[in-house]
Parts: C-alpha cells; structure tokens; sequence
C-alpha cells in the first residue's frame, strides 16, 4: 500500500506501528470510501444501511454543543454515532487533519492568527468565518464586577484567571482565551463545568466569545463585555476542499443561529 500511494504510511519501531502524517490523512480519506461503500451496499445491496457518522471537534464552547444537540434531534435515522470531542485548540486540528471529525469549530483573532493560520495552512485545512464576536469576561452574577457596563484587563487582574488547559500547546497562539488576564493566580482546567464552577466557588474569571453565556449554571454566570480586545472571528475548520455533506451543512447552519445580534 505505501508502494501504491507512494508515501510513508506508518512509523515502525520498537514499541509498535504509528500512522505518519501522511498516513493519518490516508486512514481519514480509508474511512470516507468505507463510509461511501457501506451507504451504497445499504441502498442497492440488500444488506441493512450502515450508521450514518457525523463528529465535531471544537473548543469548549456551549453554543458549539447546543447545534450538536440540534442536529441530533433532527435527525431521523435509526442508526447512528455521533460524536462531540470538546478539545484543546491543536486537537481540533489533528481530528480534521486526520479525518476523525468532519467539522471542527475555533476562532482566529489578531493574536493568534499568524501560528493558528499556518497551522492550519500546513495540514491542508481551511478555515470558514461564520461571524465575528467581541470577547466577554465571564464571572459569577455575584461577583464583585458582575454589574459593570464593560471592564478591561486591569479590572479582572485581582482575581483567579481560569483557562482551558492547551497541554504542550501553551501559548497565546493556540489559547481558547482570546485575551490572557494579567492575574498572580491561574487555574487551567479541561472542561466547561470545571471553569464554571470555579467561577462561582472563588470568583474566577475567564475571557470567550460571549455567546450563549448561560453555560451550564442557568443564569448563575454573566458576560461583562471587556473593554480595548480585539473581535473574535468564529468559524469552522475542514479539510481543503472538502464539500460538507447534509448533517455537516445543517450544523454549520445551527452555528450561525448563534451569531450575536447588534445592539
């Protein structure tokens, strides 16, 4: 196969066989054609259809899960796996890359634009704007700032900054956080309900997109719009070229239900 396709398909050595990057991206393109194999023995075969598969990867964003759900519920197949990985920044990328998700949902921003955007450039992906958002701290209702028309960075300094964990990504470039928070105490976690309860247990704040911001504590969490931060560019990321199908469509089409309305 790796004479056939004229790359190096797998790395061998002492401790086992792993896919190259080469062979990522060919095992992602094997599971399409298999996908396509299965639906078309399903149709004219006779044999049962296969489960219809659809996965997202994306940063930890409620309105990101909220269309998943969508698409879920509008579903009218008997059989299916859908998945939902809610990851770290360069994650989102390697699951597009190697064809594990169909979609994956970030944001490019002045900051991170430069290192994210060849990243993506180099692993032949590209990224689809769906609209811009303005950066938003996000903290208790009972917080000490909670009631403020807008606040900047000096603000929310004295407080515990909270961000989602980028493991050996750490930077500002591959960052969920579109502004690091001058704060002497950090706390970086893996998941939303972490992040909110930490919010609400030690008066933490964290930056995002300011989208949806009922999180998962009902109106318990609040998004005080942060002054003198650039605007946030919300998107989808594929693989260069690649037509998304119905269920692909219809969440990119739940995504854009989320855009901010003007004031």
């Amino acid at each position: 196969m790796e004479e056939d396709a004229r790359v190096r398909i797998f790395s061998r050595g002492r401790s086992g066989v792993t896919p190259t990057a080469e062979g990522a991206e060919l095992l992602g393109y094997a599971r399409q054609v298999a996908g396509a194999i299965d639906a078309m023995e399903g149709r004219f075969g006779g044999r049962p259809p296969a489960k219809t598969r659809f996965a997202v990867s994306a940063q930890h964003y409620t309105f990101a899960a909220n269309a998943f759900a969508q698409v879920v519920e509008a579903f009218s197949g008997d059989a299916y796996e859908f998945v939902l990985n809610e990851t770290q920044t360069r994650q989102v990328v390697e699951d597009v890359r190697g064809r594990f998700s169909d979609v994956g949902v970030l944001y490019l921003s002045p900051v991170n634009e430069t290192m994210l955007g060849r990243a993506l450039r180099d692993n032949r992906l590209e990224f689809t704007e769906l609209f811009p958002a303005e950066p938003c701290a996000f903290m208790s209702r009972e917080h000490p700032l909670a009631r403020r028309a807008t606040v900047d960075a000096d603000d929310l300094a004295p407080y515990p900054q909270l961000s989602f964990i980028q493991g050996a990504y750490e930077s500002p470039y591959y960052s969920e956080e579109p502004v690091i928070l001058p704060a002497d105490r950090s706390i970086k976690v893996s998941d939303r309900a972490a992040i909110v309860n930490l919010m609400i247990g030690l008066d933490g704040c964290t930056v995002s997109s300011g989208i949806f911001p009922e999180y998962l504590q009902g109106d318990a969490i609040v998004a005080v719009p942060l002054r003198g931060a650039d605007a946030m560019r919300i998107g989808y990321v594929t693989p260069r070229g690649y037509q998304l199908d119905e269920l692909g469509r219809a969440y990119v089409d739940a995504l854009a239900g989320y855009a901010p309305t003007a004031p």
